[in-house]
């Protein structure tokens, strides 16, 4: 299953299309709607621990890897894209489905491990572009826990949830 461009997607995809520049890494690219978006970045490398959309992506002839997040990523990046799977854990959600939506079992965990390990493949100046989820559990202190500045570009409102286009940094 391959996750297919939603709200969050888009709202990420328009802030990506004018902030990623340089060296430019779409963790979990889905679709490869975030590096598509990225196409006046210097170079764009997709990942996806689904071997289905790395393929789908690199036939959008875009250089993309597997990866579960940074286990087979190399070097360090000007600018790194996530749209995370940050919902909380739905017992009734299928596991194909889970891999695309559920962040773990409080929505935060995979967005905590991404952050740790995103420090030491971001460059000294660079920015994470990200979605998160009111539903994403200590999302904000998570970013702060982590020793990133958060700066909030866009939020949109639904019903039963509201997402945030976050940039972040790294504090110096």
């Amino acid at each position: 299953m391959i996750y297919e461009p939603r709200e969050d997607s888009c709202l990420l995809e328009k802030h990506v299309k004018k902030l990623a520049v340089g060296r430019t890494l779409d963790m979990g690219a889905g679709s490869g709607i975030q590096a598509l978006a990225a196409k006046k970045a210097a170079s764009v490398l997709a990942s996806d621990i689904n071997p289905e959309a790395v393929d789908f992506v690199r036939q959008k002839c875009i250089n993309a890897v597997v990866s579960d997040l940074f286990e087979n990523i190399e070097g360090a990046f000007d600018t790194i894209i996530f749209n995370p799977p940050y919902l909380p854990e739905d017992e009734h959600e299928d596991r194909e489905s889970r891999l695309c939506t559920t962040g773990g079992k409080e929505g935060s965990e995979i967005l905590n491990k991404f952050l740790k390990e995103a420090v030491s493949h971001l460059n000294e100046d660079g920015k994470i572009l990200l979605v998160i989820s009111s539903l994403t559990k200590d999302a904000f202190k998570i970013f702060k826990n982590n020793g990133y500045l958060c700066k909030l570009l866009e939020e949109k409102k639904f019903s039963f949830e509201t997402i945030y286009a976050c940039m972040l940094y790294r504090k110096i």
